[in-house]
């Protein structure tokens, strides 16, 4: 238990609550805001946009596989994005693995847009803010406790959006969960998928670094590798244009059993994905047409984790319903992004739905067991390993940010709990600002 040397004030009551601004977090203050709610948005780092400003420079999951593409993603995510190409700083490309069209964009400009589109909406954004507990009255929560420089902070909210990619609201709150080890994931020999950090090189030929093609550069790595020079564990990374002339970007690294809930391991995975970035640069550079001249820019501001806490909610998204494309009453959004599992080792395994074809994602997702008062928006949703490696893509978590923060504000207007919504007016309500459901 926590014993303050005085009490700590109440920095702001709101309407709704959200804890991380990263894609998920930022869509749901957004849509909550713009449907009249109050909103606060608390965030750690100080910068909006999560992963899609950290990490990530591409936005997956917006488009089925194949082709022709189909949308499946819109709403909010679609003023997002508009904003980019608006400012010439945003393309379309095909995923080298076959995952469907992506939005590669500039990270720092999207910095930008998160924040503006939020004040306009009139969310009051709160950075560099740690939320460490969650307020609890009964089953229900009713905040969090956070702590800042100023020391420990209330924030109370009647709905609460746990958006922190890692369930923190909902682990502090007692909601049942797995995932958070890489031993952890129930019956899977491979664990939790690994962490990436991801680089930015400049000065790059991209003429001629375009002419190596995937399967070219994949060997080169092997080669590079088997001789001892390098020390690569994954053998199929990829390297990308940007709206930037010159610019790549890399998702190379692979850096295994990292556990977010445990700071030595996380420090270690951290330390150890700048080693595995710079060792992947000399290679390019080395080894790969178009890098001779290239240089090393910047690397992401942490690790890329794509698996750590998955709550158990009302429903378990299943592999089954996503390689069957399977249709949800309450579905709330749309994916078509295959499973993508990274494992320890130097492969990927990839699995498609039918062509053009897209799964549900239920409303019951979001909605945590033994809990009231909350929802969970973005990669920490209540999904089992495999469904997940399908459903995380940004996309998604940006669709999945709007349902709940539409949820969030009607919850609010209606003086009912979340879990009391009337769902059929949660989905027309999501169609009527654009949601692809």
């Amino acid at each position: 238990m926590i014993h303050f040397h005085r009490e700590p004030p109440i920095l702001f009551e709101s309407d709704v609550l959200v804890v991380g601004s990263g894609s998920a977090g930022a869509t749901a203050a957004i849509t909550a805001a713009q449907q009249g709610a109050s909103v606060t948005l608390v965030e750690r780092y100080g910068f909006p946009g999560g992963i899609s400003t950290q990490v990530l420079d591409t936005f997956y999951g917006f488009y089925t596989p194949g082709d022709p593409p189909h949308k499946v993603v819109g709403g909010v995510p679609d003023a997002v994005v508009g904003a980019l190409f608006e400012r010439g700083l945003a393309i379309k490309r095909p995923n080298t693995y076959g995952a469907g069209l992506g939005i590669t964009y500039d990270p720092e400009a999207l910095k930008g847009i998160w924040e503006e589109m939020a004040l306009e909406a009139g969310v009051n954004l709160i950075y560099h803010t740690l939320v460490v507990d969650a307020l609890m009255e009964a089953e229900c929560v009713r905040g969090v406790l956070a702590v800042g420089k100023a020391g420990f902070l209330r924030l109370k909210a009647d709905v609460v959006i746990d958006a922190s990619g890692d369930a923190d609201v909902a682990a502090a709150a007692g909601v049942p969960f797995e995932g958070v080890s890489p031993a952890a994931v129930a019956g899977k020999g491979n664990g939790a998928q690994p962490g990436t950090t991801t680089f930015r090189l400049i000065n790059v030929d991209v003429n001629r670094a375009n002419n190596v093609s995937k399967e070219q550069l994949h060997r080169m790595m092997a080669v590079a590798a088997d001789g001892g020079r390098y020390r690569l564990p994954r053998r199929e990374g990829s390297v990308h244009i940007t709206p930037h002339d010159g610019v790549m970007v890399t998702n190379m690294t692979r850096v295994p059993d990292v556990d977010v809930s445990d700071p030595v391991s996380l420090t270690a995975a951290e330390v150890e994905g700048r080693r595995q970035a710079a060792e992947y640069y000399r290679f390019l550079k080395d080894c790969v047409p178009g890098y001779e001249n290239s240089v090393l820019i910047s690397q992401s501001t942490q690790i890329g984790i794509r698996e750590s806490r998955r709550i158990f909610g009302e429903y378990r998204l299943t592999r089954e319903d996503v390689l069957s494309a399977r249709k949800f009453e309450d579905g709330i959004a749309r994916c078509g992004a295959p499973i993508e599992d990274h494992n320890a080792g130097q492969e990927t395994r990839w699995e498609y739905l039918p062509p053009g074809e897209t799964y549900g994602i239920p409303y019951r997702c979001l909605l945590p067991q033994q809990v009231d008062g909350l929802l969970v928006a973005g990669r920490c949703l209540s999904a089992e390993h495999d469904a997940h490696a399908s459903v995380r893509s940004m996309g998604q978590c940006m669709a999945m940010g709007q349902a709940a923060g539409m949820a969030g504000a009607m919850a609010v207007k209606e003086q009912r709990s979340v879990r009391q919504l009337d769902v059929s007016r949660l989905r027309h309500g999501l169609r009527s600002v654009g949601a692809v459901i």
